[in-house]
């Protein structure tokens, strides 16, 4: 019982986003699609792997024998 609740919301959002003018600033969405924004400083969380790559980083890389 509720479906149509939710398809009355949904049909609002629809007509809402089809109709309404939007103001687009366009200069920024190519900045944005282009990179040449600054990259938002992300901070580094600690790894808990972080010792056991630094421990087997070179395991790979050995010669296995196949070629």
């Amino acid at each position: 019982m509720g479906r149509g609740r939710a398809k009355a919301k949904q049909t609002k959002v629809a007509r809402d986003l089809k109709y309404r003018s939007i103001d687009t600033d366009f200069a920024s969405l190519e900045r944005e699609l282009r990179g040449d924004q600054e990259p938002e400083e992300v901070e580094e969380e600690d790894d808990p792997y972080a010792d056991l790559a630094a421990k087997y980083a070179d395991y790979n890389t050995e010669d296995d024998g196949k070629d």
